[in-house]
């Protein structure tokens, strides 16, 4: 049922005085609708002479008025003024009371009964409707805040490990450096410079995350070409991590896709350097892209030891994952998946993780136009 305007305030019933704002607008409502359906009525039954109508007419209103007015009183109301109007001006002697007509009581009191039950369920159905929203709104609120206590677990892991290394790395340089050689002195730097790389992206990620949920308007998405997107991702990834062998199957057709492309490149991005921390050095990582019933999937293959099975359907939480045991300790999967997924859904997409026969697989879909975005 859809929410009534503004206008008309819903309010529970309860043994407090009704505010008399509400009440002014109750009676203004109702008024304003009787006297609407007594207008239709008057057109109805002295063009068409049929008086089934005009009962109608009244029993319509009572719905309305129940529907659009705070509390009971204004719906029973109503169907007993429907049932006099009916009497008075529509059952001859007109403008006058007359109930000693054959079969009218039986017709009075059916009628008050029908009219009294329907304002009586769709308060109810009201109130009800009131109810189910609030308990939806309270879900969502209880979701969000589970989603940023877990993002705020995953900051908290992610941000301890890599400072702790570069303190840790930056102490032993200074306290040993008449005595390190210069190959030494250049893997701690070098340590350094990862942690503090590493720091650097996940800054950029967290603005990216909270630009997405702070904003209540839509992305300005423009039509990219998917080769551009793609070669720019893998060419800032391989300056950020050098050693990266990436593969790339990409189709050779000119596809163009509205997105952000600046933020797909972030996924993309996080997805394969995530597929590098946790996969096996000596094996390359495999992205493969291709079109499928108006959308273009993305898949990220890595050959290390997969994602654990009872982590599978947590792991775009932002929960923080123990690290590969032989991989690089500091890295864990952390916050960037937990972006991944924010910017997918921004863009009406899909991602999904799941493990392979040698490895991870993750993957995400977005829509080839703008029109398939509400059939992803």
């Amino acid at each position: 049922m859809n929410k009534p305007s503004s206008f008309f305030i819903d309010h529970p019933p309860s043994k407090s005085p009704m505010p008399k704002k509400t009440l002014w607008l109750n009676i203004l409502f109702t008024t304003a609708i009787l006297a609407v359906a007594t207008l239709l009525a008057y057109l109805f039954f002295y063009l068409g002479k049929n008086t089934t109508s005009v009962a109608i007419i009244y029993i319509l209103a009572v719905v309305f008025i129940s529907r659009y007015t705070a509390g009971y009183i204004p719906g029973i109301i109503s169907s007993f003024i429907g049932v006099i109007c009916v009497n008075y001006i529509f059952t001859y002697p007109f403008m006058k009371f007359n109930f000693t007509i054959d079969g009218y009581p039986v017709t009075f009191t059916g009628m008050i009964i029908i009219a009294s039950i329907i304002s009586t369920m769709t308060s109810h159905l009201k109130l009800q409707s009131r109810i189910i929203h609030e308990r939806e709104k309270l879900l969502m609120e209880a979701e969000k805040e589970t989603m940023r206590a877990n993002l705020l677990r995953a900051i908290s892991h992610d941000l301890r490990t890599p400072l702790t290394g570069i303190i840790g790395t930056s102490s032993a340089y200074l306290e040993n450096q008449e005595t390190l050689s210069e190959k030494e002195k250049t893997a701690f730097v070098q340590n350094i410079y990862e942690d503090s790389n590493w720091l650097l992206n996940m800054v950029e990620n967290l603005l990216t995350i909270t630009r997405i949920r702070a904003s209540n308007t839509a992305l300005h998405k423009t039509s990219e070409l998917l080769e551009e997107v793609v070669a720019e991702a893998v060419q800032r990834l391989r300056k950020r991590l050098p050693h990266a062998d990436i593969q790339v199957h990409i189709p050779e057709d000119f596809i163009l896709i509205p997105m952000d492309a600046m933020l797909i490149e972030q996924v993309l991005i996080n997805l394969m350097e995530n597929a590098y921390y946790h996969g096996n050095a000596n094996q390359p990582i495999i992205l493969n892209i291709f079109p499928r019933n108006h959308q273009i999937y993305f898949e990220i293959l890595d050959f290390g030891e997969g994602i654990p099975e009872e982590k599978l359907p947590f792991i775009f939480d932002g929960n923080p994952s123990t690290p590969n045991q032989s991989g690089d300790s500091r890295k864990g999967m952390g916050i960037g998946l937990t972006i991944c997924r924010t910017i997918i859904l921004a863009h009406k997409g899909e991602i999904h993780a799941e493990n392979h026969e040698h490895g991870a697989k993750l993957s995400f879909c977005l829509p080839l136009r703008e029109d398939e975005e509400h059939d992803a």
